[in-house]
């Protein structure tokens, strides 16, 4: 197809951010600090290689997720712990933040709730930034490897992948079949992945993720939260995922209560404010 004269003009038209933020409800993290310096470990769970685990934070409290061994990145779901259809919305919360989260920045649920549902307080990797390839870390722009992708690509039945781990693992904490379980997976957080878009072909790649033991995304739990992980097949994603082929490694959750007092004044989000009419009278 023949380019129009005027071509280079309409690419050198500037871009308009979508969703402005400023006006964003802004959390406070001088208090969220101050509550976990004195905040206790009361749970930890480990994700072992290629397997996902549960875990429940209550609003107020902290979650930690950790690299202990090697290189691992994890693909994470959140839900309400009271309410399943109030599930994290990882394309509003690209639209919000954008294409990688980090420190200040939210989980956003889904429709018709749209609140907080956990603010990052604590990024190791925040140093990071944007590499030359036009990477960085904790992605929501890649939806979760999974075994129907696998097999469209390559006739493959491969059943480690993310999605498959995160089913299991809720329907064995909830106590469903697996077939009610897979319906509230959801796209995730990738966390400790490093991705991005190629710039001549506009694919979605990974690299090698900087991780290291000892790195860690936390979070404060803006509501109650049960939250699933899973310890991704890729590994650290340098090569590939939703196999066998790459080392492996578990990743920590662990979760933190403040003390009493600690978090005076501050309250749980209320659930988005609109009417819900859509236009129609009520």
């Amino acid at each position: 197809m023949r380019e129009p004269k005027d071509a280079e003009a309409r690419r050198a038209v500037k871009p308009v951010i979508c969703y402005p933020n400023a006006t964003l409800p802004v959390p406070d993290l001088e208090l969220y600090a101050k509550a976990r310096g004195g905040a206790e470990k009361i749970a930890e769970v480990r994700v072992e290689p290629r397997e996902a685990a549960t875990f429940r934070a209550e609003a107020g409290q902290f979650f930690r997720i950790s690299s202990i061994e090697g290189p691992q990145v994890g693909d994470l779901n959140l839900w309400n712990a009271h309410d399943l259809s109030e599930r994290f919305y990882s394309g509003k919360s690209r639209a919000l933040h954008g294409t990688h989260l980090t420190e200040g920045e939210r989980m956003w649920s889904s429709f018709p709730y749209l609140r907080p549902m956990a603010t990052i307080t604590g990024d190791t990797l925040g140093w990071y930034g944007i590499d030359g390839f036009g990477g960085s870390v904790h992605d929501v722009i890649g939806t979760r490897c999974d075994p129907y992708t696998g097999n469209l690509l390559a006739g493959s039945q491969y059943h480690h992948c993310c999605h498959s781990n995160l089913t299991r693992a809720l329907a064995d904490e909830l106590g469903v079949p697996l077939e009610e379980a897979e319906g509230h997976v959801h796209d995730v957080l990738n966390v400790f992945m490093c991705t991005g878009f190629t710039r001549d072909t506009g694919q979605y790649f990974m690299k090698a993720s900087p991780v290291r033991p000892g790195d860690y995304l936390e979070f404060f739990a803006e509501i109650d939260v049960l939250g699933a992980l899973s310890a991704c097949p890729g590994g650290d994603c340098s090569a590939e995922h939703s196999s066998d082929t790459a080392d492996c490694h578990p990743l920590l959750v662990e979760v933190f209560a403040p003390q009493a007092g600690a978090l005076d004044g501050w309250e749980s989000p209320a659930v988005n404010g609109y009417d819900r009419s859509h236009g129609r009278a009520v």
